[in-house]
């Protein structure tokens, strides 16, 4: 958005940005004209250049954060705190001094009629901006708590997606897919038709704003490739017979809301929709990509790492290719078409299924899972049930998990138990299927 014709490059200077913010926050006055001041300010930043909402973010986090001198003042007060009451009141002052100035500010924005679209877009620039100053990242998240707030269940609606809805609607749909790319209208309106599904999720005080995109299939079984479950010249199973529901592509069209959960609240609302909706279905499950899988694998592999590899493999890849070193073989192998020779793609075949399991089941960040596709489902109470080779041969699935995609299965009656295990003890539920495949 340009800077508003008027507002003039004064707007962009610190101290007036400053001044302005600590009017909205201090100044006295009835809630009328506390409103009139925020009504004011949030046009201010909505106008404001890219280096002019920087200024902005730096005022809030710098200038507006928690005295810290204030609050060591409190502690002591509360350590020296001769009696109950003394001690009660000093605990109320402590509670206040660690709330930043800036917070009175942003629930004002929230209140606004755009207002909440200004935090998310407030934060998402703070996002990309967190690993220059701390003091970013601490903003974030106070403007993550308060739209943690908001996001409740009770304030997003259910919508399905149809070829009769807005254009405006449909073509944010084509803009945000961010799974398996729409290429053309045509290739819409087959996502839109049959036994092909889209849902979107708005929040009341963003009504023409999608938050989520979730595009389902209903097949007989579970779904190992998704060029033939996208096929327009495939039949297409009858909704009322099918037998199970495929979630294929979950879409977040707000960067800002980031670590905001409403995956568990997400899939469940599909899931009661489509169950209601047609009888047959007993199954929900996923066909899911692996984004960070070779972003994991490949620099191993590159450095010629060969305790990637199990001695039978290394042993497998010299005899059959005469290499010197298997992992940069593989290395160097896996950046052609090398799944076209079917010796080779034999070969390489159950090497890097074994390598897809121990990355989904073994390796961390933290506690969760290191895939953030696999942490989001696990979290939300799935289990990881089958691997699944040669299934996204795109471009984009080449280049982020050599083709390979992953079913989630939610068995309804373990989604909780599955969350807990999860999040309590970092258990990641999977298939034995999908276990056995580390040995």
């Amino acid at each position: 958005m340009t800077r508003r014709e008027g507002l003039g490059p004064s707007y962009e200077n610190r101290d007036h940005l400053q001044r302005l913010i600590h009017d909205c926050i201090y100044a006295k006055g009835g809630d009328v004209s506390a409103r009139a001041r925020t009504v004011e300010l949030g046009a201010v930043y909505m106008h404001l250049s890219e280096k002019g909402r920087e200024i902005f973010h730096d005022i809030l986090a710098h200038d507006f954060d928690i005295d810290r001198q204030v609050l060591a003042e409190k502690i002591k007060e509360l350590e020296e705190a001769q009696n109950q009451k003394e001690a009660i009141a000093a605990e109320i002052e402590l509670k206040n001094a660690l709330i930043p100035p800036r917070i009175s500010l942003l629930t004002q924005f929230s209140s606004l009629p755009n207002g909440l679209k200004l935090l998310i877009d407030m934060r998402a620039i703070l996002l990309s901006r967190v690993k220059e100053d701390q003091r970013l990242y601490k903003l974030s998240l106070d403007i993550k708590e308060l739209l943690g707030a908001w996001f409740d269940i009770g304030m997003l609606d259910l919508q399905e997606i149809t070829w009769n809805s807005p254009a405006a609607l449909l073509e944010k749909l084509i803009e945000y897919e961010a799974v398996h790319e729409i290429r053309s209208w045509g290739d819409l309106r087959s996502r839109l038709d049959s036994n092909r599904f889209c849902f979107a999720f708005f929040h009341n005080k963003m009504p023409s704003e999608p938050l989520i995109f979730v595009e389902v299939a209903l097949v007989n079984k579970l779904s190992a490739n998704i060029q033939d479950l996208l096929n327009k010249e495939e039949d297409k199973v009858d909704p009322d017979q099918a037998t199970t529901a495929i979630f294929y592509s979950i879409s977040n069209t707000q960067p800002g809301l980031a670590g905001i959960n409403l995956g568990n609240f997400l899939i469940k609302t599909v899931v009661q929709k489509l169950s209601n909706q047609f009888d047959n279905l007993k199954h929900f499950a996923t066909l899911s990509p692996l984004p960070g899988f070779k972003e994991w694998l490949a620099p191993g592999l590159a450095k010629g790492d060969e305790e990637l590899l199990l001695p039978k493999e290394i042993i497998t890849l010299k005899e059959h290719f005469a290499c010197e070193n298997g992992a940069l073989y593989l290395s160097h192998t896996l950046t052609n078409s090398w799944y076209k020779d079917s010796n080779t793609e034999k070969i390489i075949k159950p090497i890097l299924i074994r390598l897809c399991a121990k990355y989904l089941l073994e390796e961390r960040k933290g506690n969760e899972a290191i895939d953030p596709v696999a942490n989001f489902h696990l979290s939300n109470g799935a289990r990881l049930e089958r691997i699944n080779w040669l299934a996204d041969l795109s471009e984009k699935g080449m280049k982020r998990s050599y083709g390979i995609m992953v079913n989630y299965y939610y068995e309804l009656a373990d989604i909780e138990k599955n969350h807990e295990e999860y999040e309590t003890k970092t258990h990641i539920i999977a298939s034995r299927g999908v276990k056995s495949l580390l040995k």
